[in-house]
């Protein structure tokens, strides 16, 4: 099973950066700051997926026009599929977060 930690190190690993020290535990920092971390983090993983689709779809177009190759296509489509999934993993474990939050006794 994939935890956020594990999805984050595997997306800096694929984007060629390093970790966000609030991810990492680094920065000790106010918890406005780890939030507004976080936020970034998700805001370019959604902006990544999406610019990974639009990719793989102008790919799919000029295939069909004739004008690309398979190659290409095939490699857009997987980085779309692999953003795609970097998304959903994040996404299961923010609900399982909120889900252990609201079984926590008041």
């Amino acid at each position: 099973m994939i935890n956020p930690m594990m999805a984050a190190r595997a997306y800096s690993a694929v984007q060629g950066g390093a970790m966000p020290t609030e991810l990492t535990g680094a920065a000790s920092g106010a918890g406005a700051a780890q939030g507004a971390g976080f936020s970034d983090l998700l805001q370019n993983v959604m902006g990544d997926m999406t610019q990974a689709t639009k990719v793989a779809e102008t790919q799919m177009s000029a295939s069909i026009q004739g004008q690309g190759s398979l190659v290409d296509v095939v490699t857009a489509v997987s980085s779309a599929e692999a953003s795609l999934e970097t998304v959903m993993a994040v996404r299961d474990q923010v609900i399982s977060a909120y889900q252990e939050i609201m079984r926590m006794p008041i």
